[in-house]
């Protein structure tokens, strides 16, 4: 199974050949500039298509602390995304109150364990629509 720099590496070799679809959902590569190092970091992550969107959620597997990549675009919402062979920028915001239980759903019956992540801790996870820039 596909995991981290792994995944990443042979997502980009193959254009999502490999990596794209995982463990019965879909993958994008999402790479953010370090808030900090200023470096550009690239993270496989679960989503779903919401219109011309694509969504995301900063779950950290229910840690108590926000995933990297989401400080991150807290820092610089300006993003590139790769979806298969298809790489873009974007802009990453975090979904309004009002948005966040009908892009949640979506996000959970794509991935379940969302649901449980949210019950491990007490930080409300993020979703994260991705809006294509160009």
């Amino acid at each position: 199974m596909l995991y981290g720099k792994e995944h990443v590496q042979r997502y980009q070799e193959t254009d999502g050949e490999e990596g794209h679809d995982w463990n019965n959902t879909t993958v994008l590569l999402l790479t953010t500039k370090g808030r900090k190092s200023g470096r550009s970091y690239t993270t496989p992550l679960i989503y779903q298509k919401h219109g011309d969107d694509h969504v995301v959620v900063a779950s950290k597997g229910g840690d108590p602390d926000h995933p990297e990549w989401y400080k991150n675009i807290l820092a610089n919402p300006e993003v590139e995304a790769q979806v298969k062979g298809d790489k873009f920028t974007a802009r990453a915001r975090t979904a309004s109150k009002e948005e966040k239980p009908e892009l949640w759903a979506l996000m959970a019956r794509t991935w379940p364990d969302y649901d449980e992540y949210q019950k491990k801790t007490d930080r409300e996870i993020p979703v994260v629509v991705l809006e294509r820039v160009k």
